[in-house]
């Protein structure tokens, strides 16, 4: 249920709100974070840290759950200045209850999976610096701490696991696996290090910190390799369980079984409207194939206007349609201010599959970056599959999103601005920002569209999968790509099959990712659907003064929907019962 809270005042706009008691102990509070945590430091982007390595040991841990309590007792003491602080004590309560009540049950210091759990700490190397010498005695110092950080997670694991909580066998070995891949002779850490600027002994300093950092993750495979052996079976978490999981991405609470059935209805709607842009690509390439998707999909991929070749290729596209994008939607449907009018999009190196977006630092001096881990002999890329994502990870999407939450310090506080990000909230504006450029008019191409159609298909596909699985629910009936009776790994796979259209590489890492995260992947559709609603909610007024005529491309509704992203970008991030009733 959304909490009842008034707006609060614009930031940027109006830069006049002075900080108030509770924005002093927000504050206080990520310096205590960036002090116990500098691997989050440095991905917030905040100076001082990067020399540092994190303790991930249970007196670590236990402290990090203590300044969590600690904090919320001290907001407790403060009585709220104004609205911003309504908003502020409301997000911050449920923020640090479920870290807490997390805590206790070693959830997120226990959790092994191929994308967001302790084992990827390497990633942060990717933000650091490395363009000179200085740059990279910064990094050989990191990376040669990185085992120690490492094995302080490895007492944080068998403590967890001899309290009962322990990830999946799959996980463990998977897990393993991805370890020594990172410090394998031809892994993540040699080619790192082989970008390595300075005189030879610089050079050589960071090839033996880069072996040592791979020591250390040899070391962490061989553990999770030794708790795999004692590691239940089961990929489920269970329905006991998994509303604790929802929670933690959604920032509210769902009807499981009511959200299941939506998410099942949404994708044979998203389906039917797929079918319908097919028939027309397939009648446009003479495929002679009605309304198959498939082979509409054959169709754009045979079509050379449509094929990218190379990684260099890859980025270049990117980098321009983003551009194009920010030029385009500046002033108009969105205010993008101007240093967010920067956005480099990379290519990642060590080759998952992943397309992801990392926000910039906290004083912009590190710009927003989209990356794309493109695997190991992928050389052709697909313009009309990827083009709805670059808005999802750009502009409108996370870039626009997150930057703008980045700017916000100085008119809410430094938690808002850097630390509170809730995936319903987040992932699920960057999909409303995919059907929105859509509805806009920047996806008038069929191809295009049947990307994005396939993106949100997929999304509905989640919500299906991910509560079925992981609360063993039974299958849907009637539905392509289901077997019916109870979910398993062989008929998830079938399923994704049937409505994922990926790459088995690819697919079998997405589907690892929802076993691994339970409660994860449904957050995006979930989170769209709150921000379409929301959206609707403050169009009525102009929809009712043109008697139902006005859509989201009309002057009028314009200026309403323009104003709506502002003021709901500069909330930040927030729980889904936080943010309706901040936006009333």
């Amino acid at each position: 249920m959304a909490e009842h809270l008034s707006a609060p005042e614009p930031s940027p706009s109006h830069p006049t709100r002075s900080p108030s008691p509770l924005d002093a102990l927000a504050d206080d509070y990520v310096e205590q974070v960036v002090q116990a945590d500098p691997f989050t430091a440095t991905s917030i982007g905040v100076p001082g840290h990067d020399h540092e390595v994190t303790d991930y040991s249970p007196a670590a841990e236990a402290a990090r759950t203590d300044a969590a309590r600690s904090m919320l007792e001290r907001i407790a003491q403060v009585a709220d200045a104004d609205a911003t602080d309504a908003v502020t004590r409301a997000a911050m309560t449920e923020r640090l209850g479920l870290q807490i009540e997390r805590a206790e049950q070693h959830l997120d210091i226990a959790a092994v999976n191929n994308l967001a759990s302790t084992l990827q700490v390497r990633d942060v190397l990717d933000l650091m610096p490395a363009e000179t010498a200085e740059d990279w005695e910064v990094l050989s110092s990191r990376m040669e701490q990185m085992p120690r950080s490492l094995r302080t997670w490895a007492q944080s694991l068998r403590e967890a696991a001899s309290a009962g909580t322990v990830s999946a066998r799959r996980q463990l070995l998977l897990g393993a696996a991805q370890a020594r891949s990172y410090a394998a002779r031809d892994g993540f850490f040699t080619r790192f290090a082989q970008q390595a600027v300075g005189d030879e002994t610089q050079r050589e300093r960071a090839a033996a910190a880069a072996r040592t950092a791979a020591e250390g993750y040899v070391q962490i495979a061989e553990v999770l390799e030794e708790l795999a052996s004692a590691a239940p079976d089961r990929d489920a978490v269970g329905r006991e369980a998994y509303p604790l999981h929802s929670r933690s991405f959604l920032g509210t609470q769902i009807d499981i079984d009511d959200t299941y059935a939506w998410g099942i209805e949404e994708l044979r709607s998203i389906v039917a409207e797929q079918e319908e842009v097919a028939e027309r690509i397939n009648s446009r390439y003479g495929t002679g194939s009605g309304r198959s998707v498939a082979a509409a999909k054959e169709a754009l991929r045979k079509d050379p206007a449509r094929v990218l070749h190379g990684t260099e290729a890859l980025r270049q596209w990117m980098q321009q349609l983003s551009d194009k994008a920010i030029e385009d939607l500046a002033g108009t449907h969105f205010d993008v201010p101007e240093p967010l009018r920067r956005l480099e999009c990379r290519i990642a190196q060590t080759g998952s599959g992943g397309i992801y977006y990392t926000g910039p630092s906290e004083d912009l001096t590190r710009p927003g970056r989209m990356w794309w881990d493109v695997p190991a002999g992928t050389e052709e890329f697909h313009t009309w599959a990827e083009t709805t994502t670059v808005y999802h990870e750009g502009v409108p999407g996370h870039h626009l999103q997150v930057g703008t939450q980045t700017m916000q310090a100085a008119s809410l506080n430094r938690w808002r601005a850097l630390l509170c990000w809730v995936s319903g909230h987040g992932e699920g504006w960057a999909l409303y920002a995919e059907r929105l450029m859509d509805q806009l008019g920047y996806l008038s191409d069929d191809g295009d569209r049947l990307g994005m159609l396939d993106a949100q298909r997929m999304r509905a596909g989640r919500v299906v999968l991910d509560i079925g699985l992981h609360c063993e629910l039974p299958m849907p009936e009637g539905l392509a790509g289901s077997a019916g009776g109870a979910w398993s790994y062989e008929k998830a796979w079938d399923f994704m099959s049937e409505h994922w259209g990926m790459a088995e590489a690819e697919q079998r890492f997405e589907l690892h990712r929802y076993l691994g995260w339970p409660g994860q992947a449904p957050s995006y559709k979930v989170g769209q659907r709150e921000w379409e609603r929301l959206r609707e909610r403050a169009l009525a007024p102009a929809a009712q003064v043109a008697s139902g005529a006005e859509g989201p491309g009309s002057e009028r509704a314009a200026a309403v929907l323009r104003d709506f992203h502002r003021r709901a970008l500069e909330l930040g991030s927030v729980p889904l019962s936080v943010l309706d009733g901040a936006l009333a």
